[in-house]
């Protein structure tokens, strides 16, 4: 199974590569649709829901499945995620669509199609979910007769034997199922959970075994079975082997069945004759007498029952071949393609050189990277060799002092900053004596007091700590529900909570008086996971308090301009001041409002950008992080923990990611310290009391930060995850406004303009081939041009809802807006290292196909 998981990874890495390389190719919809379904049996339910949205807006003319289809599926995504109203409601949305297929109905498959055995499959399910046990074992059995080699349908039928009772026919069953697919986990699974409700433990741990790494990867309760299972034998006596002795309810062991088994190592073994039979008499359904069980038989029974039901559930994945019964043929034939004339482009070409040489061959989308000719996509990295000492696993957070002024000023401060992959910065804001009282949470009510606040309601918990909502396993995900509230309300609660803490230390009769640590987070005094899951709180944690408005907070944003240059929210040094237009929480300041316990769960800053976190206090916050050469370890970590690391909440294990290779900083954050997070930093942070924090990012004019922005802004791409940072048109407009002395920088600058106008000067040619005219726009595209990489989606999506038709690059708008004299005064210019005094450079081209869009010149190939 193991081998199984890995070619999954590689198939998904291999489609996330195909509609990287053109997100609008003619077979994109099944590249969404398989990627969904990967992600979907892999439980990352965002990631499989955005892919199952791009199918149904991609072109559709070579499609497996309808857009009706897919929107079942993306039902069903609904249902496996528990969310089953919202669920329903799209299943009676489907139901009332006139040209719903008989296919994606159970009750009417069968009519439509009688020689399908997958709609009998799917109809007794729907029969064993309602309790119809004779009508569910007359599918399955009319199942089997129509296609008898579907592991699945013989798994089910085990199920259903299990569940009245009669192990021996479960038994069987399951050895069919095992025959026909002997990766097939469920029913190796279920196999073990009946030989374990016989009171055979070493044949049921086999069992499991066999199942592998996918049976238990979503299953908790399978791991903490398989972990008693594996302790209770390691000191159990070894069984006998003879008849007598191994005989349980009729069940053979595991070892003595391995003979049937094996034989499906060969190819298609023939059904065992005693299930066989049972399945095909007609009046043998399983005895409905036995559904009530005796009070001494019910717990193991029920244990099986309902580990079977959930493995069921979570293994039966819906083909097109359950959809529709056949296959689609693929028909293979090769293409006559004129050769293209090689062109070497280098970033040492005039713009002019540049547009020449595309109109010969601009390449195929592949070359187009912004990183450069021939290098392919990011990749997340290794950890790094040679394994670290436990002492560098564990190093401490590098900190400076600040004690007067000019040392805030002096380039060494900020040389430090950047030398560290995170840093604490002490006695800063008193040496510039910054007024954080602006800050506070008196403050804030005094001053716009319904101002808006995200709230994320939390389970309090220590800091090294993550337990799920049983309190009886440690995981990674860590939960959170988010609301809306105002400025004023959270302020009741955080001064309501400071309260209880007060009343609570006085009836322990702490002595002393109580400071803004009391109240701190511990878990220390619960004895085990059931006093743990009795002495859970809930806390809200208010975040991502919007502080952009210059009119509303005035005062605080002015008094954020006695940090020096490199740490100022708008500065000319800043990357992110060139971006042209408001990132909220990235070019300008929000704000957090904590009670102990509140947790930002782990992750990277956005396109990798730089971080500035202020505690305004009265309370501390405990910061880990993680340096960004080992990102990728944490990555895998997450993999692994079933999360997704882009799109998922996560908690690391410290001690997880030590004895992975990875170290970890863990540090103390006081009221007036500023930590500084580098480009990169992977970092979790929780609140030991109660306290407001700052915080912004910053784009230092470094080589290594434009490298790695660049380096995330194309895996994100990869990942079909919009960048937060447009970097093609903050490229542009840093080549605009600003003299770059770094050599890498220029450089990597100057590539990645040079794969702007070739990606530019293809996509150009694709609309032209395709005899669909692109107009000169001056029309103000506002925000839209400025994120032109996802604009075909939007157009794909615009077009849909107005009826447009879907073929070629019909439904959508083509447009340009720039005169090629601006794009190419900027690009020489750069080579010269100057300042260009042009203005208005605003450039896209809007297809309807999903072709990518650049900035292009006005008279290419005109």
């Amino acid at each position: 199974m193991r081998h199984v998981v890995w070619v999954i990874d590689r198939a998904t890495k291999a489609l996330q590569m195909a509609l990287y390389v053109s997100p609008g190719f003619n077979r994109a919809a099944d590249a969404h649709l398989r990627l969904a379904l990967m992600f979907k049996a892999r439980r990352h339910w965002s990631a499989a829901a955005a892919h199952f949205k791009r199918a149904r807006l991609a072109p559709h003319q070579d499609a497996t499945f309808t857009k009706l289809e897919l929107s079942f599926h993306a039902a069903h995504l609904l249902e496996a995620r528990s969310l089953r109203k919202t669920a329903r409601d799209s299943y009676e949305r489907l139901l009332k669509e006139p040209q719903l297929s008989s296919s994606l109905k159970a009750d009417r498959a069968v009519s439509a199609e009688p020689e399908s055995g997958a709609g009998l499959y799917l109809l007794g399910r729907c029969f064993a979910a309602q309790g119809k046990v004779h009508d569910a074992f007359i599918a399955y059995r009319n199942s089997v007769e129509k296609s008898e080699g579907n592991a699945d349908t013989w798994c089910s039928i085990g199920v259903l034997y299990q569940q009245q009772n009669q192990p021996m026919d479960a038994l069987q069953a399951y050895i069919c199922a095992v025959q026909l697919d002997k990766g097939h986990s469920a029913a190796w699974t279920n196999l073990g959970s009946l030989y374990e409700s016989c009171q055979m433990p070493r044949d049921a741990f086999a069992c499991y075994t066999n199942g592998g790494a996918a049976a238990t990867a979503s299953n908790a309760a399978l791991r903490q079975r398989l972990a008693f299972l594996k302790s209770h034998l390691a000191h159990a006596p070894m069984p006998s082997t003879s008849p007598a002795a191994v005989d349980r309810g009729g069940v053979e062991p595991a070892h003595l069945c391995g003979d049937v088994v094996a034989r499906a190592q060969g190819g298609a073994a023939p059904l065992p004759r005693q299930a066989a039979r049972r399945a095909a008499a007609a009046d043998a359904p399983p005895a409905a007498d036995a559904a009530v069980k005796t009070e001494g038989s019910s717990t193991g029974s029920d244990n099986a029952e309902s580990l079977a039901e959930d493995l069921m559930k979570s293994s039966s994945s819906i083909t097109s071949e359950v959809l529709g019964g056949r296959q689609p043929v693929v028909k293979l034939e090769p293409l006559k393609t004129d050769p293209l004339t090689p062109v070497a482009f280098n970033s040492n070409m005039n713009a002019k050189q540049v547009i020449d040489a595309c109109k010969h061959n601009a390449g195929q989308p592949s070359a187009w990277s912004t990183l450069g000719d021939g290098v392919g996509p990011p990749e997340p990295p290794q950890v790094p060799s040679p394994r670290l000492t436990p002492e560098q696993l564990a190093p401490p957070a590098p900190f400076v002092y600040v004690e007067a002024k000019r040392d805030a000023f002096s380039p060494q401060l900020q040389d430090f900053c950047l030398k560290h992959p995170i840093a604490v910065v002490r006695g800063l804001t008193a040496a510039l004596k910054l007024d954080l009282g602006l800050f506070s949470t008196k403050t804030l009510v005094e001053a716009w007091p319904e101002h808006t606040v995200e709230v994320r309601t939390q389970v309090m918990q220590s800091a090294d700590e993550n337990w799920d909502h049983t309190g009886r396993n440690r995981v990674w995900a860590c939960a959170s529900h988010r609301s809306h509230t105002t400025v004023r309300k959270y302020a009741q609660y955080q001064a309501g909570s400071f309260q209880d803490s007060l009343r609570e230390e006085r009836e322990r009769g702490v002595s002393g008086p109580a400071t803004a640590q009391a109240g701190g987070v511990s878990d220390s005094d619960g004895s085990g996971p059931v006093k743990r899951r009795r002495s859970a709180r809930m806390l809200r944690f208010g975040t991502n308090v919007d502080l952009s408005d210059e009119r509303k907070w005035r005062p605080q944003l002015a008094e954020l301009q006695k940090l020096p240059a490199f740490a100022r929210v708008a500065s000319a040094a800043n990357m992110l001041s060139h971006v042209g237009h408001v990132i909220l929480g990235m070019n300008t300041v929000q704000l957090y409002m904590k009670v102990p316990g509140s947790r930002t769960p782990g992750h990277q800053e956005n396109n990798n950008f730089c971080s500035i976190n202020i505690n305004i206090g009265p309370g501390d916050c405990e910061w880990f992080g993680v340096p960004d050469a080992y990102w990728g370890g944490v990555h895998e970590l997450c993999d692994s923990h079933s999360l997704s690391y882009l799109h998922g909440s996560w908690w690391p294990d410290p001690e997880e990611l030590r004895a992975h290779g990875v170290p970890v900083y863990r540090f103390t954050q006081r009221p007036g310290d500023l930590v500084w997070v580098n480009a990169g930093c992977v970092h979790w942070v929780q609140a030991t009391g109660w306290c407001n924090n700052i915080a912004w990012n910053v784009g230092p004019l470094t080589a290594r930060q434009y490298a790695l922005a660049l380096d995330r802004y194309e895996w994100n791409k990869v990942q079909d995850f919009k960048s937060i940072v447009p970097m093609v048109h903050l490229t542009w407009n840093l080549a605009r406004n600003i003299r770059v002395s770094d050599p890498r920088m220029h450089r990597a600058m100057r590539t990645c303009l040079m794969q702007t106008l070739r990606a530019a000067c293809g996509t150009l040619a694709a609309v032209r081939a395709r005899d669909v005219p692109a107009s000169y726009s001056v029309s103000k595209w506002r925000r839209l041009r400025l994120y032109c990489e996802w604009i075909g989606s939007c157009s794909r999506e615009r077009g849909e809802g107005r009826g447009a038709r879907r073929e070629g690059l019909g439904g959508g708008s083509r447009r340009y807006k720039v005169s090629s004299a601006h794009v190419f005064t900027i690009y020489d210019l750069i080579a010269n290292n100057s300042i260009s005094k042009v203005h208005g450079m605003r450039l896209c081209v809007l297809v309807g196909s999903g072709e990518r869009c650049r900035d292009v010149p006005k008279n290419v190939y005109s």
